[in-house]
């Protein structure tokens, strides 16, 4: 069941799992332009043996002022009898009825997390929303952009975040004119969105062999669309080009070189948007490498997407990460 709440003065949509015999909850950290459908795939072969939270980032999937305010005039025209064009609707704010909201978290500094999209600053929500379920021991695990910020989450708050499996992430290696083509694409990706696109035939099948080493289901193109065509142009914008920069890049090491909790990376063996030598270099700063890889797993004949194109061996790593650690 999806249910809302407030981090920040932000609706942040989360779908909660419900409880087991484990004190860990594993939390589903998604990436640029996707959303928390994604993980369902995973999160159906672990619930019997962990409690499972995902959420959408801010500005993605459900995760949007759009949709508050769409849902909130929604239920007030309802309520009063009124249509959704009625002038009385313009001044009116209130929650929607057909939301469920938990827990408004509060914070002095919420207008100024609100105009940031770096991964810091979605670690803070990330850890506003744990504090707001109640969640006081947690694992995280991030795909892609979702992996940096699980990453700053267990560096912000070390006394919730038990440990981080990185899926498909990596980096810390700033090459200027491969970023500045990828920053320069996405941004063009993002600014040409017309709401056609959703009725171009094929499309989405185009979606379902992109970026991954095989074609993934056709149902998963579809969402890839929806998930790009939907997000808030400031967030998509946004957390692309404040997570690319040179300084954001080289700061994601030390980061990694700073934390004592369990730090784990998967990576596509086809993976070219984050190449397994990136995810090596970005794993090698944390004390469990070793000299040897010890804390980085490689799954075979898969590319960027990995919980979609191989969802039985994401979970089984997961798993298999978490018994290491003692988390049974």
């Amino acid at each position: 069941m999806v249910k809302t709440i407030d981090v920040l003065g932000f609706p942040h949509a989360y779908e909660l799992s419900a409880p087991t015999d484990n004190p860990f909850v594993l939390v589903f950290v998604h990436g640029w332009l996707l959303s928390r459908a994604y993980w369902q795939p995973v999160i159906e072969q672990l619930t019997p043996h962990y409690q499972c939270l995902t959420y959408d980032l801010r500005g993605f999937g459900d995760s949007r002022q759009d949709i508050k305010i769409q849902a909130t005039a929604a239920s007030i025209g309802e309520e009063l009898n009124v249509s959704l064009s009625s002038p009385i609707l313009e001044t009116v704010g209130a929650t929607a009825n057909g939301t469920t909201i938990d827990r408004l978290v509060e914070r002095p500094d919420a207008a100024a997390d609100c105009s940031e999209y770096t991964p810091a600053a979605y670690a803070r929500n990330l850890i506003h929303l744990l504090q707001g379920l109640n969640i006081g021991q947690a694992w995280l695990v991030g795909h892609s952009l979702g992996g940096s910020i699980a990453l700053w989450a267990a560096d912000l708050a070390p006394e919730m975040i038990a440990g981080v499996i990185c899926v498909n992430a990596g980096g810390g290696i700033y090459l200027k004119e491969e970023f500045e083509r990828f920053r320069a694409a996405g941004e063009q990706l993002v600014k040409f969105r017309p709401r056609w696109l959703a009725c171009c035939p094929l499309l989405d099948i185009l979606l379902t062999r992109m970026n991954v080493a095989r074609p993934i289901a056709r149902k998963w193109g579809r969402q890839r669309l929806l998930d790009l065509l939907s997000a808030d142009l400031s967030a998509a914008l946004g957390s692309l080009l404040d997570s690319t920069t040179e300084d954001e890049v080289h700061r994601l090491p030390q980061v990694v070189s700073r934390l004592q909790q369990p730090i784990h990376f998967v990576a596509g063996e086809n993976d070219l948007v984050m190449e397994p030598k990136y995810v090596r270099h970005l794993a090698s700063f944390h004390p469990s490498f070793e000299f040897c890889g010890e804390n980085v797993s490689e799954i075979s004949n898969c590319g960027h997407l990995a919980m979609v194109e191989q969802p039985e061996a994401v979970a089984a790593e997961i798993r298999s990460i978490l018994v290491k650690h003692g988390c049974v």
